[in-house]
């Protein structure tokens, strides 16, 4: 039986995430990978230092692994399930979200420093305007600027003392063995995750033998989580091009398990925000999301000031 190839992106990070897909490949469906490294749009431009609002669209990360893809010259793709686009691509399925990781965003600050303890006007590096709304929410007199680059070129802006601190996501340092570097860890009252932060896609082909296989990688809690938070984002997005954040967490109610849904959708410069949460049935996440996100269209989210096209749900390490 031929080796199944995965199709993944180059940088340290994403070929991790793929070699644990790779590994739960080998020891769940007993069968060889081989890792074919595919460059993206979203690659070449963050090579180049394009800002991400210059770029435009969704899916910069991803649409060239969907279309190797479906060329036959891969099996599998893995993604960054934060990357993926809200729509539906044809001929492709979601055969499995793995395990999440801890999907919180956190600090890499000079001197051990938190959010809290820098001085009002310190440099903050991010690329994300999610984050960039809800630090100015925060109120902190920070000095909020543009990064990008994968890990080390941003933390690096610190050690050089170009920025204080920047903002990353936990998922991503975790799966490198890289959280010594975090200096403090944001509780989502502060900041909520991008949809689907801290999750992988796995997709192949919807007309492969190999989807039923791949569905033994999948977390039925990390699956019903990110349903409901990209059913937020996929509804938002047809009345709100609003910085959004979202997280869905499976809880313990009074009548067994319950997804609690929680969402934020800014203006820009985070002085206005429409904020609510849900809990409902895990069985059927997606349906929870969208009516949280429609309450919050109804609550004044669609009347935000509009960011920029390329919000964080395209890439925001």
């Amino acid at each position: 039986m031929s080796a199944v190839r995965i199709g993944t992106r180059g940088s340290v990070l994403a070929t991790t995430q793929s070699g644990l897909v790779a590994g739960l490949i080998r020891d769940r469906l007993g069968r060889e990978t081989e890792l074919v490294e595919i460059t993206t749009e979203g690659d070449r431009t963050q090579r180049a230092g394009t800002p991400m609002e210059q770029i435009g669209g969704t899916g910069v990360f991803v649409s060239a692994l969907r279309d190797a893809l479906l060329r036959g010259e891969v099996d599998v793709a893995v993604h960054s399930l934060k990357d993926l686009p809200t729509a539906a691509p044809e001929g492709i399925a979601l055969a499995a979200v793995p395990t999440r990781e801890d999907p919180r965003d956190v600090v890499v600050a000079r001197d051990g420093l938190t959010l809290g303890e820098l001085p009002q006007g310190a440099r903050v590096g991010t690329g994300s305007p999610r984050r960039v709304a809800q630090l100015r929410a925060l109120g902190l007199g920070l000095d909020v600027v543009g990064v990008r680059g994968n890990v080390d070129t941003r933390i690096g802006k610190v050690r050089s003392g170009e920025y204080d601190a920047v903002l990353l996501a936990r998922a991503g340092l975790a799966r490198i063995g890289r959280l010594e570097e975090v200096t403090e860890v944001l509780d989502p009252l502060q900041m909520l995750p991008a949809p689907g932060q801290g999750a992988l896609a796995v997709e192949c082909r919807a007309d492969d033998d190999l989807l039923a296989a791949l569905a033994t990688l999948d977390d039925r809690g990390s699956r019903a989580a990110v349903e409901a938070e990209r059913a937020v984002l996929a509804t938002l997005e047809g009345g709100c091009s609003a910085p959004i954040g979202v997280l869905a967490e499976l809880v313990e109610g009074e009548d067994g398990e319950e997804l609690w849904v929680r969402a934020i959708a800014l203006s820009t410069d985070g002085e206005l925000s429409v904020r609510m949460s849900a809990t409902g049935d895990p069985q059927d996440a997606a349906g929870l999301g969208a009516r949280l996100a429609k309450e919050m269209l109804a609550d004044g989210a669609g009347d935000l000031e509009a960011g920029p096209e390329a919000e964080d749900r395209v890439h925001d390490a």
